[in-house]
């Protein structure tokens, strides 16, 4: 099955993940992270995109980007995965590829599902079985979105910044969020849009998206997918 061409919409946020190759290990100390965060960080100076939520998980990364300028992810994921593995090949002494293939990518509804996604990724080491809370773990951008603490990596989004009138009515308003666990089927929506790189949205939003773009869903047998004519990925609630 041939792979679907990246997502070329600006201005609007993508899950991303990459994985290690065959589940290998990205991170084994302290150390690692550190220095994937510097990775990351010399890449953003470079390439104009922007990251809203990121969580660094042992055999694999998972990031809410924004891209403002044509290729910008693509760009960054090829200059942290290029960086990281010459650190971490020489480190500890092996050769070869690190990661898993491409990254997956999946384009987000920014009004039904940026928050569900930013809390889908902040709360990978709780499912995980790692911390009880998220703001147990050290290597996500929890503790930037919902306690306030400086995170050079994160930029807040639009709607983040609409949570509240103040950093702090805004953290309180993103940590209500995480009362209530994502169901079943919301973690579903976010795993199967991601791994298959649909858009993740509603069916409005999924043909306004493959009318600029190119296929953003499951094609229904014996069904062409509706096309409407539009400029560019709106954000209303879908």
């Amino acid at each position: 099955m041939a792979r679907l061409p990246r997502f070329s919409a600006l201005e609007h946020p993508q899950h991303v993940i990459q994985r290690g190759n065959n589940r290998t290990r990205l991170f084994d100390q302290a150390q690692d992270y550190l220095v994937f965060r510097r990775c990351m960080q010399s890449a953003l100076q470079r390439c104009e995109c922007d990251i809203h939520a990121y969580v660094l998980m042992t055999n694999h990364v998972h990031l809410l980007i924004t891209s403002n300028a044509a290729g910008a992810i693509g760009k960054f994921m090829q200059s942290v995965g290029r960086s990281y593995v010459r650190y971490f090949n020489d480190r500890y002494r092996r050769t070869g590829t690190l990661w898993e293939g491409r990254y997956r990518a999946t384009l987000i509804s920014t009004d039904e599902y940026l928050f569900r996604c930013s809390r889908y990724i902040e709360e990978n080491p709780v499912r995980a079985g790692m911390v009880s809370n998220p703001a147990g773990y050290r290597w996500s951008s929890y503790s930037a979105n919902a306690l306030g603490m400086a995170d050079a990596l994160v930029t807040p989004h639009a709607r983040y910044l609409a949570l509240g009138a103040s950093p702090h009515s805004r953290q309180r308003a993103y940590r209500a969020l995480f009362r209530n666990v994502i169901d079943k089927a919301g973690l579903h929506a976010i795993r199967d849009a991601t791994n298959h790189a649909w858009a993740l949205g509603g069916e409005r939003f999924q043909i306004e998206v493959a009318s600029r773009d190119r296929r953003a869903a499951r094609q229904p047998r014996g069904r062409r997918p509706a096309v409407l004519q539009t400029g560019r990925v709106g954000s209303a609630d879908y």
